[in-house]
């Protein structure tokens, strides 16, 4: 392992159903994840992905390229713009990208991740810590 290891591209897609599903795990019925009206009248474009599903994504590639998702031992991003999931059968692309940016003390890589959807970046300043093995 070594600074500039790229992670494998993960990209994933995210359908209203998939919305539906996170509302019920996390307990966040916000009408901005499932209605348009009410998702257009606050001035959104449409209905919008959760942040933390968004995150959860990101963090879904991170353990996917370490194999264990107990090496995942730190998350942090800031939201930048939300991944709108059109009423189709298609919904939205979010697209993870990754590469390890510093190697620290005790077998730990701070890996820099680029999350974008529609070609816009919807996670900014993304990084996850993890264990190396």
């Amino acid at each position: 392992m070594e600074v500039g290891t790229e992670l494998p591209e993960q990209v994933y897609h995210v359908t209203r159903a998939d919305l539906v599903r996170y509302a019920g795990a996390s307990g966040d019925f916000n009408p901005i994840h499932w209605n348009d009206r009410t998702a257009t009248a606050v001035g959104l474009p449409g209905v919008i992905a959760h942040g933390m599903f968004t995150m959860a994504l990101a963090g879904r590639a991170v353990t996917a390229w370490t194999g264990d998702p107990a090496a995942l031992v730190e998350q942090h991003v800031r939201f930048g713009r939300p991944v709108v999931v059109p009423d189709d059968d298609e919904g939205a692309e979010v697209t993870v990208r990754g590469k390890v940016g510093a190697l620290l003390d005790d077998g730990r890589a701070r890996v820099d991740l680029t999350v974008t959807s529609g070609g816009d970046k919807v996670l900014s300043l993304a990084r996850a810590i993890v264990h190396l093995a």
